[in-house]
């Protein structure tokens, strides 16, 4: 009995001794953080779905005249300035050669190997696909043509494509003359697929060149 006795007193005085070096917990304040005591904070956490979605439009840039060049140029060539496909056409946004000397480049290895040469040949080829196309673009922006809506950009992405002469014959025919690359894409598809961007920066240009530095 007298074991027993001994045995629970130390144990209680194990645990008190044990206890005693503890502090009492106080809640503390964090500066710029408060809630209310009766206030509920929800939290929202993303489904299972979302978090196995990828996103690859980063860094996301609207309807811009930067977004239609990045737009373009994924749909080109992914955006690597040095490829050269199968027909021969080069860069970030796929020239071919009688192009490139319309706007005043004829080395083409030093255009493959030049990003800013390649941008102000993209900016340059708009400039004057917007003046050969400034008639079309008066005339239809917004009307519906074979189902798609026209608009500047969708213009000018699909004079990119197939040339201001294609776009012509495509609108006059009210769409039934399309041309298609060597790949199959079509202007239908450009003219849908790159409408409604901001190209208002871009001036109508008919002697557009690049000018080398």
């Amino acid at each position: 009995m007298t074991k027993k006795w001994t045995y629970f007193t130390g144990l209680t005085l194990l645990i008190t001794l044990i206890s005693s070096g503890f502090k009492a917990f106080e809640p503390e304040k964090l500066e710029g953080f408060h809630v209310e005591d009766d206030e509920v904070i929800n939290y929202l956490v993303p489904t299972k779905e979302e978090t196995e979605k990828v996103y690859y439009d980063l860094p996301f840039t609207g309807k811009s005249y930067v977004g239609f060049k990045q737009a373009i140029a994924v749909k080109e060539s992914l955006g690597m300035y040095r490829l050269v496909n199968t027909f021969g056409y080069m860069g970030k946004y796929q020239f071919g050669k009688s192009t490139l000397r319309t706007i005043g480049i004829y080395d083409t290895s030093d255009f493959l190997r030049n990003p800013r040469l390649q941008e102000k040949a993209f900016k340059a080829l708009l400039a004057r696909n917007k003046w050969e196309l400034r008639k079309e673009i008066n005339r239809y922006d917004g009307r519906i043509v074979n189902g798609v809506r026209i608009t500047e950009s969708g213009l000018l992405a699909a004079a990119h494509l197939g040339g201001a002469a294609s776009v012509k014959s495509f609108l006059r025919s009210n769409g039934r003359n399309g041309f298609t690359d060597g790949f199959g894409t079509s202007l239908r598809s450009y003219i849908k697929r790159f409408g409604g961007y901001d190209t208002s920066n871009i001036l109508a240009n008919p002697k557009a060149k690049v000018k080398l530095d």
